[in-house]
C-alpha cells in the first residue's frame, strides 16, 4: 500500500469513528455529559413512575409499593447485599413502623433512562433521604439502577442497585 493511500485510510476511519461518537452522544440541556433520552415519551413514563414509586415510599403506602416491584425482585445494596421481594417488602414494614419520618426526594437533573429493547427500561439517578435521628435530622445522597420490566401494558421494577452509600 502507498504511503498516500495508508493515510487516507487513516483519516476516512478517524472522521467514521468520531461522527459515530458525535452521533451517539446528545447532550441534556445544561447537564453536559448527559445522554438525551431515547424517546422523550420514554424517559417522562419513568419519570412519572419514579414519583409514583417514592410518593408511595413517603406516604408509606405498602400496597401500592408492592404492585410497583416484580415477585421475582432482586435488591442489590452496597452495604446489605442481595434481597428478594419479601424481604423488601418486610424491610418496607419495618420502616414504617419506625416513623421516623424517612423521606425520599430525587435530585433534580440526575434522572436517566435507557430503553432495554425487548424489556423495559433502565433508570440512573442519585436520590437523598432523611430521616430523624435524636431528634436530629438526618439526612444522605446515594445513586441507583431501577430496571423497570414492561409486561401486558404494566411496568414494575425487577432490579434495584443501590450504591455508594
Amino acid at each position: 500500500m502507498k504511503k498516500g493511500t495508508s493515510i487516507i485510510s487513516v483519516l476516512l476511519f478517524i472522521s467514521f469513528f468520531l461522527a459515530a461518537c458525535a452521533g451517539s452522544s446528545k447532550s441534556i440541556g445544561s447537564h453536559p455529559g448527559k445522554q438525551a433520552p431515547v424517546s422523550r415519551e420514554l424517559y417522562d413514563t419513568i419519570a412519572h413512575l419514579d414519583s409514583v414509586l417514592f410518593q408511595a415510599f413517603n406516604n408509606r403506602d405498602l400496597d401500592k409499593l408492592k404492585s410497583l416491584f416484580t415477585d421475582d425482585l432482586e435488591f442489590y445494596h452496597d452495604k446489605g447485599g442481595l434481597t428478594n421481594y419479601r424481604q423488601n417488602i418486610d424491610a418496607f414494614k419495618n420502616l414504617f413502623d419506625k416513623n421516623n419520618g424517612l423521606k425520599r426526594d430525587l435530585i433534580a437533573g440526575s434522572l436517566e433512562v435507557y430503553a432495554l429493547p425487548d424489556y423495559g427500561a433502565v433508570q440512573t439517578g442519585l436520590h437523598r433521604f432523611c430521616h430523624t435521628e435524636n431528634g436530629q435530622p438526618d439526612c444522605g445522597t446515594f445513586k441507583f439502577v431501577h430496571i423497570w420490566k414492561k409486561r401486558d401494558g404494566a411496568w414494575k421494577i425487577s432490579r434495584v442497585i443501590s450504591y455508594d452509600h
